[in-house]
């Protein structure tokens, strides 16, 4: 059995003139849900094998919330979970997945998407609150019976959504 975690970042500030989207950093509520999900996700012990997380300056931030209040694992930056669909994403995830549990910090759509397209069941409640969109700081958990490297749509099961209104 494997988990994956799949956690939108955290609430960004607009870009400033001159500013890349790809550089907006977290703004106040965006650092305090990321550090309220770090503290959320190892008070239900769910701690990943690895994270896989975009190379956006936002996402990044959204990391090092998480990480001042659980442990990580082995962290691997990528720049194309800026850009790629849902089917990139997965393909990510299959080359840099096995066993054991893997957190990703991305964006939207691509996260909302992903759990949508990979949860072909899951309970009912998390299901519901996830059919209202999928927040910044939101962080969807599907399990897997198999190894990540061979998870496909419709394969997991969504075990639980967490929204920092939630916690």
């Amino acid at each position: 059995m494997s988990r994956l975690y799949l956690l939108r970042h955290a609430k960004a500030g607009w870009a400033l003139p001159g500013v890349r989207d790809f550089d907006r950093p977290l703004d106040a509520s965006g650092i305090a849900d990321a550090e309220m999900m770090g503290t959320a996700m190892r008070a239900r012990n769910y701690i990943p094998d690895i994270t896989l997380c975009s190379n956006a300056k936002r996402a990044r931030q959204t990391l090092e919330g998480i990480a001042g209040h659980t442990d990580t694992g082995r962290v691997l930056f990528f720049d194309t979970l800026y850009s790629e669909d849902a089917a990139g994403y997965l393909a990510i995830i299959r080359s840099n997945g096995g066993p054991g549990s893997l957190l990703v910090i991305g964006h939207n759509p691509m996260t909302e998407d992903l759990a949508m397209a990979v949860s072909g069941d899951g309970d009912e409640a998390a299901r519901a609150i996830m059919n209202h969109g999928f927040p910044t700081s939101g962080l969807a958990v599907v399990r897997f019976r198999g190894n990540l490297a061979e998870a496909s749509q419709g394969a997991g099961y969504l075990e639980a959504f967490l929204t920092p209104v939630d916690l």
